[in-house]
């Protein structure tokens, strides 16, 4: 490929995260339900027909900032990975992260939401609804990554099941906790929860699904 044609896709690049980033910015000023093309031109500083030589609609766009998400806790989760000696408490720590990440990131939280309402045809899945399937699996091949280690280092227990549905399960499990936390804190108030304690309930009965028999007395401190 000639230095033309490899400057001309880092430009394409670079004015695709460019508006990326526009669109996570202004969706911080008036939430995911008002956003509009328009708002993320104005933004971008860009032509409105110019965002859609780039994404096709807004739902595309927001697949875009949840792609964004799922990278972003790909290298977090793998920060738990390396910093974690035991599968188990891999997992615990990725959990622990996927909250963090909530709270830190609301705005990707909730288009990461979106996408998980959404149904994508997998085999015809184009642009950022392809790309969030491919980084969503990359997110779940991190936390097999680290059930395999645990089923092997003794801290998980080896009848856990297929590591892909264990990582869903909990993806699920942890997924639900963690929305309903953000969306129904006055609710859980009103019941004398607290939404931290929630989360750390549903971690510990989660970490406890998952550990080795001879581990539950430890575990369960």
């Amino acid at each position: 490929m000639n230095l033309v044609a490899d400057r001309r896709i880092e430009e394409k690049e670079r004015r695709r995260t460019e508006i990326i980033d526009a669109a996570e910015s202004a969706s911080r000023q008036v939430g995911l339900d008002a956003l509009t093309m328009d708002e993320v031109a104005r933004t971008a500083r860009l032509s409105r027909a110019l965002l859609y030589v780039y994404f096709k609609d807004k739902s595309d766009l927001v697949f875009a900032l949840a792609d964004r998400a799922l990278a972003a806790l790909q290298g977090r989760f793998s920060d738990c990975a390396k910093s974690q000696a035991t599968g188990l408490d891999q997992i615990r720590e990725m959990g622990r992260a996927y909250l963090s990440f909530s709270q830190e990131c609301p705005t990707l939280f909730e288009a990461l939401a979106r996408f998980e309402l959404h149904s994508p045809a997998v085999e015809h899945a184009t642009g950022a609804e392809a790309a969030c399937v491919q980084s969503g699996d990359s997110v779940h091949q991190v936390m097999i990554a680290a059930i395999d280690a645990g089923v092997r280092d003794g801290s998980i227990r080896a009848d856990v099941g297929p590591p892909m549905l264990v990582s869903i399960t909990l993806w699920g499990f942890m997924h639900g906790v963690i929305q309903l936390a953000a969306t129904k804190t006055n609710v859980l108030a009103h019941d004398g929860v607290a939404a931290q304690s929630l989360f750390e309930q549903a971690l510990a009965m989660a970490t406890r699904s998952l550990v080795a028999p001879e581990k539950n007395e430890s575990n369960n401190e």
